[in-house]
């Protein structure tokens, strides 16, 4: 079974503020404060100022969306995920902007899954820098409950979008 997720990650108040002009978001609850807005084929469309996809190594990341995102980070940070698995294959992408500024980032980490330390990975780190915390046996992407849903369709579908 795989895993695939882009998506925004910030402080719910801001991204659920933030969003509401971006035509088709939908933004879903997540733990400790923090909700993700997928990053659907409608968001990608509304957000993308026309240019190349693969922008700061991203494969989704909508060219122009970077400096909207810069200015949504003038409050909180703000991060920007890409996570593919399917068979223990894939990799996790990750950047963090704040104070209207890319802060961490872009981190990448190309790789069988868990071939690296769950707590270094890109996408924990990031959920740091938005304030997450692990407990004991689990990391940030497990404590804030990325690991509910599978895909965009299962996020929106979660009852919360």
């Amino acid at each position: 079974m795989g895993y695939e997720l882009q998506a925004v990650i910030a402080d719910e108040g801001l991204l659920r503020t933030a969003s509401r002009d971006v035509p088709g978001a939908r933004v879903v609850s997540l733990r400790q404060g923090l909700s993700l807005m997928p990053v659907t084929d409608e968001v990608f469309d509304a957000v993308t100022d026309g240019g190349d996809t693969g922008y700061l190594g991203f494969r989704r990341l909508p060219r122009g969306f970077e400096k909207r995102l810069a200015e949504w980070s003038a409050a909180e940070p703000v991060a920007y995920v890409e996570v593919e698995y399917f068979g223990g294959v894939g990799g996790q992408r990750a950047a963090v902007w704040g104070n209207g500024a890319l802060v961490l980032g872009p981190l990448e980490v190309p790789t069988r899954k868990w071939w690296f330390s769950r707590s270094i990975s890109p996408v924990s780190q990031a959920l740091r820098w938005l304030g997450a915390s692990r407990t004991r046996g689990e990391d940030e992407f497990e404590a804030v409950g990325l690991d509910r849903c599978r895909s965009h369709d299962d996020w929106l579908s979660s009852g919360d979008g």
